[in-house]
């Protein structure tokens, strides 16, 4: 398999290095030549020297043959964009990281289900070792067929839980609002830019990213 990086932090080599280890293909855009040079003496991925949120660049990274497109570089404006180019161009699966907890909402509304915040994730798993939990665990039992699907709350999902026809072998398992918690209840009423996150399988991943980013191109436009 093939990822490529946009940005050479210590986040993307890190990365990078295990997923040369586990014989993948790692490609790298950095537009510090200084910093290409020296990963190349220790590396043995390709690398692209330039601006990876220019679409010239990113075009050179071969989209239709990458499966993963990973936006690290240090500044969460440019990730974002580098993200939403990387998307236009065909990258099937794109991940951004972000350091502001604020953007996270405009990420989700953009599309860019794949949004990581590495200080956040860090110190939660910290604080629930510390009381003696291990928050790996759930990766354990999400398996097989189930997958995990998030979206915003636009104008034309508020109301009812209960009127969002999702697709059969899906349900809410939660709600974000205002980065608060909430277990929904039948009754539960949504609001506009509350996070849904349902479990479904995996079949019916295409459809509700389908009807999602559908809602989100028309609530831009």
């Amino acid at each position: 398999m093939r990822a490529v990086f946009v940005g050479a932090g210590s986040l993307a080599v890190m990365t990078a290095r295990l997923l040369l280890k586990r014989g993948h293909e790692v490609v790298f855009i950095e537009c510090e030549k200084e910093r290409v040079d020296a990963l190349a003496e220790e590396l043995d991925c390709g690398f692209l020297h330039g601006d990876g949120s220019k679409p010239a660049i990113l075009r050179q990274a071969d989209p239709a043959g990458t499966h993963i497109l990973y936006c690290l570089m240090d500044n969460d404006q440019a990730n974002i964009l580098a993200s939403l180019m990387g998307r236009s161009l065909g990258f099937r699966r794109v991940v951004t990281k972000i350091e502001e907890p604020e953007l996270e909402h405009l990420c989700i509304e953009l599309g860019l289900d794949d949004t990581i915040i590495p200080d956040r994730t860090i110190g939660r798993y910290l604080a629930d070792m510390f009381d003696g939990r291990d928050p790996l665990e759930l990766s354990t039992m999400i398996r097989d067929v189930a997958r995990v699907f998030s979206f915003a709350v636009g104008e034309k999902d508020e109301g009812s839980i209960e009127t969002l026809d999702l697709p059969e072998r899906s349900r809410i398992i939660c709600v974000y609002r205002n980065n608060e918690f909430l277990i929904p209840e039948s009754e539960t009423q949504l609001k506009a830019k509350d996070e849904v996150v349902i479990i479904t399988h995996r079949q019916n991943l295409a459809k509700l990213e389908e009807r999602w980013t559908l809602q989100r191109q028309q609530s831009i436009s």
